[in-house]
């Protein structure tokens, strides 16, 4: 059994491959996607953010609703799950993947995270799904966020944020062939 392939200690040197055996998408590749797709984004740089709170103050520079991602791990069988959230949403995983059907699920390593989505915790996004084959990875997206005007999203990294509207990251997932599910959020 292989392990999973992991980034370099360097972030300077040439990224492992991902599971698939293929180099990881970078940012400036995504972007160019995006831009291919006829998808507008605006993308702004800024000193790295792990957690929601680290991305508070740069909110008056970034209008619109903001995302945390969850990348969980399915106990037994099934793909992994990637839950797209509005940032200030109070929520209990345990509730959001049994409304998904799945009985148990815990976070899941940082290995799998980059074997998978080719991306470092805190840079956690559905723009990595670029990086993984159709049906490794199921994405649901909280209703809030489909129904907002714009949403900001890490371009594979965590310093820079890509505002788009929420139709722009449907139709570049659905290009990609992944099938982002609308996720309503159980009562607390």
């Amino acid at each position: 059994m292989s392990s999973a392939p992991t980034p370099p200690a360097d972030p300077t040197l040439p990224m492992a491959p991902l599971r698939s055996g293929r180099p990881p998408e970078t940012p400036e590749g995504v972007l160019a996607r995006l831009a291919a797709l006829g998808i507008a984004a605006e993308t702004l740089r800024h000193p790295p953010l792990f957690t929601v709170a680290d991305g508070l103050a740069l909110r008056d520079a970034m209008p619109g609703l903001h995302v945390k991602n969850l990348f969980l791990q399915p106990k037994g069988e099934g793909p992994f799950l990637l839950l797209v959230l509005e940032s200030d949403r109070q929520v209990k995983v345990n509730a959001l993947v049994r409304a998904l059907g799945v009985a148990r699920a815990s976070f899941a390593s940082a290995e799998a995270l980059w074997a998978e989505l080719g991306v470092t915790p805190g840079s956690v996004t559905p723009l990595a799904l670029v990086n993984s084959p159709p049906g490794r990875v199921r994405v649901a997206i909280d209703r809030m966020l489909l129904e907002a005007p714009v949403i900001h999203v890490h371009p594979l990294v965590n310093t820079a944020s890509t505002a788009l509207a929420p139709a722009g990251l449907l139709r570049f997932l659905r290009d990609l062939g992944h099938a982002p599910e609308p996720l309503d959020i159980p009562p607390g």
